[in-house]
């Protein structure tokens, strides 16, 4: 029972982390004085510090240790796993070409992972899920 009340504690703590993250970067809470990639940059040293969740770690692993990656940390947990989704989703919106692909690749990734895991459907995860796919096949086409 003990270890269930801190699991559970842990996934809240990480989906509000998660969810501050996501709203500094899609611009929902203003701060001038920084850019979006230095944003980035801060928010994924909180996310280490906090969590031990490396986002350049994971940009790096191959494709099939995504979820194997994923199940290693205690807090993120089924919709913690769109909500990192989200993040890598909005990033690759603003960044570089090269880091656009690669954020957006693992969103995707993510995205679907969710819908391995969820027994429901869900018609936004969908959507961001071809909206990627488009943007994926634009990057790669001249």
């Amino acid at each position: 029972m003990q270890q269930k009340d801190y699991l559970l504690r842990e996934i809240e703590k990480i989906a509000l982390l998660l969810k501050m993250i996501f709203n500094k970067i899609a611009g929902k809470e203003e701060n001038y004085a920084l850019t979006v990639e230095n944003q980035f940059e801060e928010e994924k040293e909180l996310l280490l510090h906090e969590t031990g969740f490396n986002i350049d770690v994971f940009l790096l692993i191959e494709e099939s240790g995504i979820e194997q990656y994923i199940s290693e940390f205690d807090g993120i947990r089924g919709s913690n796993i769109e909500l990192l989704a989200d993040i890598l989703n909005a990033m690759g919106g603003k960044a570089d070409s090269v880091k656009t692909m690669e954020y957006l690749k693992r969103a995707l990734a993510l995205y679907e992972l969710c819908n391995s895991l969820d027994k429901t459907f869900s018609f936004d995860r969908e959507n961001k899920i071809r909206e990627i796919k488009s943007a994926l096949k634009q990057h790669l086409m001249p």
